[in-house]
């Protein structure tokens, strides 16, 4: 088989065939891995808030 059938043809006639595929996996990895960062970035919000808040508070014995 010629060189170029196997690094050329095949992943042409594989992106043409399963493209669609591709594409929507890609689109969900990236969907899912922008939620978990929003998720972080409200979790370290939330935890930076208590602790000002309850560093200032006074009320609080140190415990949950």
């Amino acid at each position: 088989m010629p060189w170029w059938v196997k690094w050329v043809a095949i992943p042409v006639i594989a992106v043409v065939v399963f493209g669609g595929l591709i594409a929507s996996a890609v689109f969900f990895v990236v969907k899912l891995l922008f939620k978990v960062l929003v998720f972080v970035v409200l979790v370290a919000g939330l935890v930076y808030v208590v602790r000002k808040f309850k560093g200032s508070g006074g009320s609080g014995d140190g415990r949950w």
